[in-house]
């Protein structure tokens, strides 16, 4: 349970400065009232952009997602959130509730399936990444997703509640049609959503396909570099296309896995607060003590507009001291990152409140040990190559992969598959993903 720790511990007493009732506030205010007053002085103390933002008078708003709108800094923030505090939690351990399936459109318009969790019941009945979806419930996809209605589309998935069938006709890589029933459940997901190991003529390469910064991926990475260090593999592939981030401990132990144990002297990053907490928070993390780092000296990572935040943070880490190579589309773009904090606040007469909302503004920026960073535009590429939906992770032949044991050969060729950014469609409601959680930080008034 370290990351649940980590996050109620960022749950500090706050003095949010509202009117005093010799009674009880509460009676006055409403929680979103109290929230949104709350998030207003949180803001205008921690938010990085804090001299940035509009004047705005707090009553003005009734919600804490509305406040947040009218005080964010839009020439630059498309990050910081609200939440409510349970689904939150959740999903930062792994909980989700569905099929565990996400399809996109091949250049052909077929809907394909872009990938599926283990825990889904699919899983066992042998889907995979690149099988074609033709109908589900006995009406033909394609149309709705060529269309991009997304209404039509949820209302055929239907809602984010375990029990929830469905049933879907595939057509698999043999050209086979099949016909599966499907029933949503809820199950921790998987973040490491592919490993192999290539025997390639520059020597056995390691190819993992890393989707989320959580809570179980600790274990699920420490396995799979102890399988590629038993293994005597020399180049590393890591495949960050869907990775859109999380915790930061987390980019820390993936960053130092690639090194050797020596490296835990050096920088990974630095966090930059503004300038009212910066003299106190500012700091330096270096790499940590890994149980199988390889000891590596260049890095192939494939990426796409998907890969956000705390993907971002290990190529930007790792680039001072390994050769590191990017093959697919430039990156998301987001260099900056965010502190958490609960409300309601705790206080004397209440700490140990029970939480609703999560707030969650952009507090700081990211640079590696030669202060690069502010890539508001994204990582650009070194070879672009197409997000190849209609093959599995691991394929050789698939493009990104392909172009990425390309650059370890010393071609650096680029994929024959036209370059396409695919539209993702997942289920139900996203909570937000692009993130970069930094560690607790005080906050009064």
């Amino acid at each position: 349970m370290k990351k649940l720790l980590l996050i109620t511990l960022l749950f500090i007493p706050v003095l949010t400065g509202c009117k005093k009732d010799p009674e009880d506030p509460e009676d006055v205010y409403t929680l979103e009232e109290r929230a949104r007053d709350g998030l207003y002085d949180l803001m205008k103390y921690v938010y990085l952009w804090y001299n940035r933002m509009p004047t705005v008078k707090a009553s003005d708003y009734e919600t804490p997602d509305e406040i947040l709108e009218a005080l964010r800094y839009k020439p630059q923030d498309r990050w910081s959130f609200v939440t409510d505090y349970e689904s939150f939690m959740a999903s930062m351990q792994g909980s989700f509730v569905g099929h565990g399936i996400r399809m996109s459109l091949d250049p052909a318009n077929n809907v394909r399936v872009v990938s599926l969790y283990e825990g889904s019941d699919l899983w066992p009945k042998g889907v995979r990444r690149g099988w074609i979806v033709k109908e589900i419930n006995d009406t033909p996809v394609a149309p709705i997703f060529v269309s991009g209605n997304t209404s039509a589309y949820n209302n055929l998935m239907g809602p984010s509640t375990a029990g929830v069938t469905n049933k879907f006709k595939f057509v698999n890589p043999d050209g086979q049609e099949l016909t599966y029933t499907s029933t949503k459940s809820s199950f921790t997901i998987n973040s490491v959503t592919a490993t192999k190991i290539l025997d390639l003529a520059s020597g056995k390469t390691g190819y993992l396909c890393f989707e989320t910064f959580i809570e179980p991926s600790e274990q699920e990475l420490n396995e799979a570099f102890a399988n590629f260090k038993a293994n005597n593999v020399t180049d590393l592939i890591i495949d960050l296309r869907y990775n859109t981030g999380g915790y930061m401990d987390i980019a820390q132990q993936l960053s130092s896995l690639v090194l050797t144990w020596d490296d835990t002297t050096k920088v990974c990053y630095k966090l930059t607060y503004n300038s009212l907490v910066g003299p106190e928070w500012n700091e330096s993390y270096k790499f940590v003590r890994t149980e199988s780092p390889l000891g590596l000296d260049r890095v192939v990572f494939i990426t796409t507009r998907s890969s956000a935040s705390a993907s971002e943070v290990v190529i930007n880490s790792l680039s001072p001291y390994v050769d590191v190579k990017i093959v697919g589309d430039t990156t998301h773009g987001k260099p900056a990152g965010m502190n958490i904090w609960g409300f309601p606040f705790p206080s004397d007469s209440d700490p140990n409140p029970d939480y609703e909302y999560v707030f969650a503004p952009i507090t700081f920026e990211y640079l590696n040990a030669t202060d690069q960073g502010r890539f508001y535009d994204g990582i650009p590429p070194d070879v672009r190559a197409a997000d190849d939906i209609t093959r599995d992770f691991g394929d050789p032949q698939e493009a990104s992969l392909s172009a990425a044991i390309g650059v370890l050969a010393g071609t650096k060729s680029a994929s024959a598959v036209p370059m396409k950014r695919n539209r993702i469609w997942s289920e139900g409601d996203q909570l937000p993903t692009e993130l970069f959680l930094g560690p607790p930080q005080p906050f009064r008034k």
